[in-house]
């Protein structure tokens, strides 16, 4: 079995180059680097989170589907989120709470794919002492397709 194209998943990396919230400027894009989402990705990921749909599995299975092939899951935008941004990344700041979010998935993404990510801050406020930032993040393939978009705010470390 081929491994899984690995990306950094230490949040200790690199924390003190990431831009603190007084320096995170709406509407600025977000650095991103573009990742090969592998089969391999696709089913550690499911694995990883109890989904065992053979759409994520089963190449024969799923070539008989209206997806004519293995797909990955809606939910891989969270695994994307982190594959497609540097560790400098302030999304990555340990201590970020997630505060709400909401997606729209358009099309799956695929074992193959190059998924890019265009993601910036919307704004940014205070609210109870607490540091708020709202972002919107969109996933594309190497075809320019939109995966899925999301818009969320976290709550910043102090």
């Amino acid at each position: 079995m081929a491994q899984a194209q690995a990306f950094e998943t230490d949040f200790w990396k690199d924390a003190n180059l990431r831009k603190v919230w007084d320096e995170i400027i709406p509407g600025e894009p977000r650095k991103t680097i573009p990742y090969v989402l592998t089969k391999e990705a696709i089913q550690l990921y499911c694995r990883s989170v109890g989904e065992d749909h053979p759409l994520y599995f089963d190449e024969a299975y799923a070539k008989t589907t209206l997806y004519g092939g293995l797909i990955a899951p809606p939910s891989i935008h969270i695994l994307l989120m982190f594959a497609c941004t540097p560790t400098d990344d302030w999304m990555r700041s340990p201590g970020t709470v997630n505060a709400g979010q909401s997606w729209s998935y358009n099309i799956p993404a695929r074992p193959g794919d190059t998924i890019t990510l265009q993601a910036r801050a919307l704004d940014k406020f205070i609210k109870r002492e607490r540091l708020f930032v709202v972002h919107d993040n969109v996933f594309f393939n190497q075809h320019g397709e939109v995966i899925c978009s999301g818009r969320g705010q976290t709550i910043r470390p102090m």
